[in-house]
């Protein structure tokens, strides 16, 4: 069943269209400065039938990076080796092609919901739900006992982290081609790091 059915892609359209009209309002205002009922009217629908799709503020923006959640556990689930040189390959591969998520892309509108994201403080704070959603997932696929949590909260902290310093260097003026070098290097340190405290394989298999 590879189509969704009418149903769920009137549905996903719905969640884009009233988060981005959401997010320029944001951007354009503040986001304290924009009320629910005004993001409502300007998607013209009602503010329960919003709230039926987005059920805090926060998540209007949040569902921006929404697809993002549990990446780290769907990335070690589909890899062979160990998961920390296939966490850090697909970083590397992030910063190559200047995924938004690794904070390595000055794109005006990337930098715009970023200044938004980490300038909110109730929008940073609804983040880090989403990091421990992220870091659960991650603990799950790396086995679920004491010793994965650790390891997933130590590789979720190197991504944030990472990620965070390269997006400020970006927002300060830094041009993408002269921090990517830095970027990887940082990357290559940061896994190496993690790969010599981790156990080769924190899922428990022998390969």
């Amino acid at each position: 069943m590879s189509d969704p059915g009418l149903r769920e892609r009137k549905k996903q359209r719905m969640y884009e269209t009233v988060s981005d009209v959401a997010v320029r309002l944001f951007m354009e205002k503040g986001f304290d400065a924009v009320s629910v009922a005004e993001v409502a009217a300007a998607a013209e629908i009602s503010k329960p039938t919003l709230f039926r799709y987005f059920p805090a503020k926060e998540d209007l923006v949040l569902h921006r990076i929404a697809d993002h959640e549990g990446e780290a556990a769907r990335v070690v689930a589909g890899a062979e080796g160990a998961p920390v040189e296939a966490l850090r390959r697909h970083f590397l591969e992030g910063l190559e092609r200047g995924d938004p998520v690794t904070g390595l892309n000055d794109h005006p509108d990337v930098l715009a919901f970023h200044a938004l994201l980490y300038g909110t403080p109730s929008l940073v704070a609804r983040a880090h739900t989403h990091q421990e959603r992220s870091e659960a997932a991650l603990a799950e696929v790396l086995g679920g006992d004491l010793d994965a949590r650790l390891a997933a909260g130590q590789i979720m902290a190197v991504l944030r982290v990472l990620a965070l310093e390269n997006w400020r260097r970006i927002a300060a003026g830094e041009r993408v081609a002269d921090v990517r070098p830095d970027a990887v290097a940082a990357a290559q340190r940061a896994f190496g790091w993690l790969a010599a405290g981790l156990p080769p394989h924190p899922r428990g298999e022998s390969r």
